[in-house]
């Protein structure tokens, strides 16, 4: 056989070589790994998140449900995605389903200049001047029973960055806006879905107080209405 001829059959014969090593394990890491079956059981606000979802709302979990939800956890970034319908997904439901017009009943009132609203009913705050939100919804923790969170209207008179609580073993409250006696709108560290009330003062997520604190100014009116059910964390 001719050189050349040798060496252009060695070639091909080292290539399919090659392709035979390598292609099925090519093929089998680009696959995309099959996603885990969503079990997760009943959870204790599954009547509310398939009603939210357009699901069959008959409080029972199916996997059609499970995977809606955990579609919408994922949505929400709520961890972890698992499909289960309790407090975390429950509360991210209620700022979802608030959207862009979360004073639709006209609870907190209109005026020419920043309003933060705290709806205590709902567990949610957001900030409006105007009728048109500066600050769109985010989930809060308002006062547990025997401290509730002060309603009415008040005005924020005093901004502390670096805070904490002289009464509660110096605990952190980071970005405490004061409106009413000790009571503030601040941050938490902690888990905001715990099912306990806080002492009075409105908790947000970190991130939340943080943009809350660049929102809001000395003097600006916060309004306070509802009632916090003590099965909504």
């Amino acid at each position: 056989m001719h050189p050349h001829s040798c060496r252009a059959a060695l070639g091909l014969l080292l290539a399919t070589a090659f392709l035979t090593m390598t292609g099925p394990a090519t093929a089998a890491a680009a696959a995309p790994a099959a996603e885990p079956r969503c079990t997760a059981g009943t959870g204790p606000y599954q009547w509310q998140l398939e009603r939210y979802l357009r699901l069959k709302a008959d409080g029972r979990q199916s996997t059609g449900d499970c995977e809606a939800i955990r579609r919408f956890q994922r949505q929400q970034r709520i961890e972890p995605a698992d499909g289960y319908a309790g407090l975390p997904t429950y509360r991210l439901m209620l700022v979802a389903q608030a959207g862009k017009n979360p004073n639709a009943r006209g609870r907190c009132p209109v005026r020419r200049f920043k309003v933060a609203c705290v709806d205590l009913d709902r567990q949610l705050l957001w900030v409006q001047r105007n009728g048109t939100l500066v600050y769109k919804p985010v989930p809060i923790r308002s006062g547990r029973n025997g401290e509730e969170t002060r309603t009415g209207r008040h005005r924020i008179y005093l901004k502390k960055r670096y805070e904490v609580s002289r009464l509660y073993d110096n605990a952190p409250m980071p970005y405490s806006q004061y409106f009413s006696g000790g009571q503030a709108l601040h941050g938490t560290p902690h888990d905001l879905f715990n099912g306990a009330g806080s002492a009075g003062c409105v908790n947000l997520r970190l991130a939340d107080a943080a943009r809350l604190w660049r929102t809001l100014r000395v003097g600006d009116l916060v309004y306070v209405w509802g009632h916090r059910s003590g099965t909504k964390g």
